[in-house]
């Protein structure tokens, strides 16, 4: 066994279940071992689109993913999703084999190039290591949510490995101990600590546990005194909802989330959706009138507070996280609790139900739940409830009307992963989706060009739910080989695009003060001529009728992926795109 082979089925002996990437000459036989030891491998056309595909893949999993690359010129391609994900916290592996000649084309410093987009780097040392180095990295990226560029020089990985070292990759894929004594068993317990996954949630399922301390019982009574409390849930919340629900029914909290956990309380009578610049006219009335907001593993960034405009002046802030370092980091608050998200909000309750905030075991009033707020939630809570001018005209479509339309269209049971630009806020707002694991959202480095193997990786985790990927056409344009993948992985799948033929947040950006805007539309192109040649069916969307189309492919067989080409209007900006540049 070399240590090619033995970086491959350690990795699978530890639980990696997905490896995304493009196979090189240097990433040939470790992937190669990876599906020999049973991780399913899937071949993207661009190692940009795998990178992101694996982000998806691990966020909508929650395990650890894999991307395997060429060196060199295959960890640059990959980088723009690399950063996507290191910047996200994703929990993702890059296996990037290294170049150890200074002559070789193939040189570049890999290990400056992972660190300068945020991901963690390690080296596999020597066929004595093997095993230490592959398994550090694996728990640095899972125990540390991190992303972690692995380095396999190419003269390593053909060592052949010692006894012992190879002894100890036969006792990972045995499951029994050595060095490395039940590390293998250990590993899911260890992942339900830091990223659980709501459809793997129940009543035994623990976090790490909330030590009594100072900032607990101080938090428990800011929420006793609280009148209008507001939760808002992050990507850290995930898997806690039952815990957020039960402390807001004692606090009479009203619920909101970032955009990217999106659907965590959906169904909630209290659900406000999404705060920030996606916000609704209602849900940010009710934020900014809050006098207590708790962000729940929510980092606070600008987007969700709508550049501090949702968080009043003499409203107080507290901020749950694991990572101590992520407390106060975008906004000033008033408390940080370093913390499980799911064991904080169980341990405030106890002192809530304890009485030791208030006053004989007081567990506060009703908060913000007043009749006549739920009656407002019910008539205005969505987006589709806010009244509009429907502007489709002239053969294109208003893209509010669009989506609206594919909303009442589309299965439930669903994934909704979109890509960046002025349309986004259209599909991120007004499609629903049925929980916090269904809204894949890949904007940390608001890239555009990400969403259609955002959408590829959702669906290759979750294959129970259809997977919907919304595109504006630079994006599309962008990713276009990955249509092939699509089809070739029979991903029965829905691509809507938005096509206003342009760059649409730089055509409003710009326009409006009179510069030339040449260089960012182009001409009318058949998009759905091209998804047809890669084995597509497609539909041209150009008024609401049109999406009888929609209705007719989902009637079945759904034996190829659909891709719905919609002409939006484009003679004026996406709401969240004005608060944007309000900011700016």
């Amino acid at each position: 066994m070399n240590v090619a082979e033995a970086v491959g089925a350690a990795l699978a002996a530890l639980g990696v279940r997905a490896a995304f990437g493009v196979v090189g000459s240097g990433n040939f036989h470790v992937t190669n071992a990876l599906v020999e030891h049973g991780v399913r491998y899937v071949a993207a056309r661009h190692e940009g689109g795998a990178a992101t595909m694996a982000d998806a893949y691990a966020r909508m999993s929650g395990t650890v993913a894999v991307l395997t690359v060429h060196q060199g010129p295959g960890l640059t391609n990959a980088l723009t999703g690399v950063t996507e994900a290191a910047k996200s916290r994703t929990p993702l592996l890059v296996l990037a084999p290294e170049v150890t000649s200074p002559t070789s084309n193939f040189r570049i410093d890999q290990t400056a190039l992972a660190e300068a987009v945020g991901a963690h780097c390690a080296r596999v040392g020597s066929a004595a290591t093997v095993v230490d180095d592959t398994v550090m990295a694996f728990l640095a990226a899972l125990l540390g949510r991190r992303t972690v560029v692995l380095n396999l020089p190419l003269d390593v990985q053909a060592e052949t490995l010692p006894d012992e070292a190879a002894d100890a990759v036969r006792e990972l894929l045995a499951g029994r101990g050595g060095a490395h004594r039940d590390v293998a068993s250990r590993v899911p317990a260890a992942w339900g600590l830091t990223f659980p996954v709501e459809a793997g949630d129940d009543e035994e399922s623990r976090g790490i546990p909330a030590e009594p301390s100072d900032e607990l019982t101080r938090f428990a009574r800011m929420l006793a005194e609280a009148e209008r409390p507001v939760f808002v849930a992050g990507r850290g919340a995930r898997g806690a909802r039952r815990e957020l629900e039960a402390l807001g029914e004692r606090v009479g909290a009203l619920f909101a989330t970032s955009a990217v956990a999106k659907g965590q309380f959906h169904g909630s009578p209290w659900d406000l959706d999404v705060s920030g610049g996606f916000a609704t006219p209602l849900a940010a009335e009710l934020i900014r009138g809050a006098d207590l907001v708790v962000g729940w593993g929510c980092s606070f960034t600008m987007w969700t507070t709508r550049h501090g405009a949702l968080i009043g002046p003499e409203t107080r802030v507290v901020q749950v996280d694991l990572d101590s370092d992520a407390l106060g980091v975008h906004r000033d608050i008033d408390l940080g609790v370093v913390g499980d998200v799911r064991e904080t909000a169980r341990a405030v309750a106890a002192l809530l139900g304890e009485g030791e905030p208030g006053a004989e075991g007081e567990t506060g009033t009703r908060g913000y739940r007043a009749p006549e707020i739920a009656e407002r939630i019910a008539r205005e809570g969505r987006w589709r409830d806010v009244p509009y001018e429907n502007l489709s005209a002239g053969g294109r479509i208003d893209p509010r009307t669009l989506t609206i339309g594919l909303d009442d269209l589309l299965p439930q049971e669903r994934l909704v992963a979109v890509d960046s630009g002025n349309f986004m806020g259209y599909p991120s707002m007004f499609l629903t989706v049925p929980d916090g694991s269904a809204f894949c959202f890949t904007q940390a480095y608001q890239s555009i060009g990400l969403g259609l193997a955002t959408a590829i990786g959702a669906a290759v985790a979750r294959p129970d739910r259809l997977a919907v990927a919304a595109l504006g056409d630079g994006g599309a344009l962008m990713g276009v080989a990955e249509l092939e993948t699509v089809v070739r992985l029979g991903l029965p799948m829905v691509v809507v695009v938005y096509d206003d033929e342009g760059y649409g947040a730089e055509v409003h950006h710009f326009g409006p003060h009179g510069f030339p805007l040449g260089a960012v539309t182009f001409p009318p192109a058949d998009i759905a001529g091209i998804a047809r040649g890669f084995g597509f069916e497609a539909v041209t969307v150009r008024r609401e009728e049109d999406l009888s189309g929609v209705a007719e492919w989902l009637k079945g067989p759904r034996d190829r992926p659909l891709l719905v080409h919609a002409k939006v209007t484009a003679d004026r900006p996406s709401w969240w795109l004005e608060e944007a540049f309000r900011g700016h």
